[in-house]
């Protein structure tokens, strides 16, 4: 069934996305809306963490072209994964007014744009900055583009959980950009965002479920059920917890982050063990908005941390 999604939805999704892209209501900050500007200043934000906390340091050039580059690779990852996308975006309400299902720019337009600024964006970063990081920033790229997007999204409801370690990569390609290593403090971020990822991602699908359904997205809730979802977010919640807890352990943050790890990780346990104790899914939209503070708050307390730095061991 979820293999055939793309030929059950193409007859009608497709005749409407063509007859719209003839006449195309234009506006030019629809190429803004195509990077995914929200998810994508989260990324960048975890990106500057990344740069900021390797040790070492670096110079203010290389860092804002790292960063630049790391917004730009992000932004097209996301213009490509619209165009891939544009016939279950028509179909899904929260999507539908994006540019391509809206009808207001041609598939093929947006199609070029990302490509254009994945191959850029790694062309400057191995430049600029170095092949380790570019390498990485291509590898995020094509992670969230073919592995997620292409082949994950429609066919397993672990498509968050194994996809999600595209989004847990800026962090570590900023990291990489500053000391051209990997190393164990550059892992522990990735581990946060790539923990923090499913309940997040499982939080949005159960107040969105009719839609992922009327696509065929097979998202946890709608290929396990509203119980089995609560029940594994509350595993990965826990597995998150624990690996906020690694950054201070391995001495890369002090006793000001570890008391902001463990507050707001008490916090987030607090709203999905409510999420699993009530019935429905009145908590799921709370927690889906909270999450997002939360990673926020995470990656900020880190550098507050690195101003302030107070050892605990």
């Amino acid at each position: 069934m979820i293999d055939s999604v793309r030929k059950d939805a193409a007859p009608q999704g497709a005749g409407t996305l063509d007859s719209k892209a003839e006449e195309p209501r234009f506006r030019v900050n629809d190429f803004a809306v195509l990077l995914k500007p929200k998810i994508m200043s989260l990324v960048v934000f975890t990106g500057l963490v990344g740069i900021l906390m390797a040790p070492g340091g670096a110079d203010a050039t290389t860092g804002l072209i790292a960063l630049l580059c790391i917004a730009i690779g992000a932004g097209a990852a996301g213009a490509i994964n619209m165009w891939y996308d544009r016939d279950i975006d028509l179909i899904m309400q929260r999507t539908q007014d994006r540019p391509i299902p809206a009808g207001r720019m041609n598939p093929k337009i947006a199609l070029a744009y990302g490509v254009f600024l994945a191959i850029g964006s790694v062309i400057m970063m191995e430049t600029h900055v170095g092949t380790m990081a570019a390498g990485l920033l291509a590898m995020t790229i094509f992670y969230y583009v073919i592995i997620y997007t292409a082949w994950l999204k429609r066919r397993t409801p672990q498509n968050i959980v194994i996809g999600g370690a595209a989004g847990a990569f800026p962090p570590l390609v900023g990291w990489v950009a500053v000391t051209g290593t990997i190393d164990p403090g550059a892992i522990a971020l990735f581990m946060i965002i790539f923990l923090w990822t499913p309940p997040h991602s499982w939080a949005l699908a159960l107040y969105r479920t009719g839609d992922y359904a009327a696509a065929g997205v097979p998202m946890m809730p709608v290929v396990a059920g509203e119980r089995e979802t609560k029940r594994q977010m509350l595993i990965y919640t826990v597995l998150m917890i624990a690996s906020t807890l690694a950054p201070t352990f391995l001495g890369v943050s002090g006793a000001l982050y570890l008391a902001t790890a463990v507050v707001l990780g008490a916090i987030f346990w607090v709203r999905t063990w409510r999420l699993w104790k009530v019935e429905g899914i009145e908590h799921a939209k709370p927690l889906f908005v909270f999450s997002i503070f939360y990673l926020f708050m995470i990656f900020l307390a880190m550098l507050a941390d690195r101003l302030l730095f107070i050892p605990v061991f």
